[in-house]
């Protein structure tokens, strides 16, 4: 892969609930390009969406509908065996509910990314992955969709006519296959911003990065994901950031409004 002068970095939303707060919103949206916005299913409520639409909306950062299972107490994190016409009007259902804040906030949603364990599913879950497909499809065919790269999920939205992007984790842990270490496993999740940021500039120019166990890997993407729940995810984003940005990289959204790349 030849060194790119162009990437995307995404965190994830509006995963509060109630008076219960998780993350910092808005300093995140002073450093992100796409918002990954819950839906109300995993987590996050109507005013919750709404504030990180709105936010999104003055910052000129990108919306995404981040769609998981319906699971406020596990937080989108447990694995549920749901039949797929009801995924199809789960996601529907998430999907139609952001549009209607970022449509309010002077904006609208232009991807969609799966969340937790729903993202970790259609990796492999032919079924699953085809639901949503089928649920962007007939919502709105012209969302891109942003997942794991070699992902049943992207193949199938590949297949399907849909835009796909292909997204890196800048702290998390990788299987030596290219998939995500689960986050019960020791060492899954990374907090050290500085060693974050040089990962993230070997990503980027297209240099291997390592696996859990110290193996090479190479992984292509067009977008990176600083997770907006993790301890220290602010520093990280911005020290994310800053390195790319030295290096002469553009941030910016993979997906604007008006559809074009």
């Amino acid at each position: 892969m030849a060194p790119t002068a162009r990437i995307d970095l995404n965190a994830d939303l509006a995963e509060g609930f109630g008076r219960w707060e998780l993350g910092d919103d808005e300093a995140l949206l002073g450093i992100v390009s796409s918002a990954n916005v819950a839906c109300g299913f995993h987590a996050g409520d109507p005013s919750v969406l709404r504030r990180a639409c709105t936010g999104a909306a003055e910052r000129g950062v990108a919306v995404g509908a981040q769609v998981g299972y319906r699971d406020l107490p596990g937080f989108g994190r447990r694995f549920i065996d749901v039949a797929p016409e009801d995924l199809v009007n789960d996601v529907l259902y998430q999907i139609g509910a952001l549009s209607a804040f970022a449509r309010v906030a002077g904006t609208e949603v232009t991807y969609v990314k799966p969340h937790g364990a729903l993202y970790n599913a259609i990796v492999q879950h032919r079924e699953q992955a085809s639901a949503l497909v089928e649920a962007i499809l007939r919502y709105a065919p012209n969302l891109a969709v942003l997942g794991l790269p070699g992902s049943q999920w992207l193949t199938l939205a590949e297949s399907a006519g849909l835009r796909c992007y292909r997204e890196a984790f800048a702290d998390r842990a990788y299987t030596p296959e290219g998939t995500l270490v689960s986050r019960r496993e020791s060492g899954a999740v990374l907090d050290d911003p500085q060693v974050i940021a040089q990962r993230c500039l070997r990503l980027v120019r297209g240099e291997p990065i390592e696996a859990i166990d110290g193996s090479p890997i190479t992984v292509e993407a067009e977008s990176i994901c600083v997770h907006g729940d993790s301890a220290g995810a602010v520093a990280i984003a911005r020290a994310v950031r800053d390195a790319l940005t030295a290096d002469g990289i553009t941030i910016a959204p993979f997906t604007r409004p008006d559809g074009q790349e």
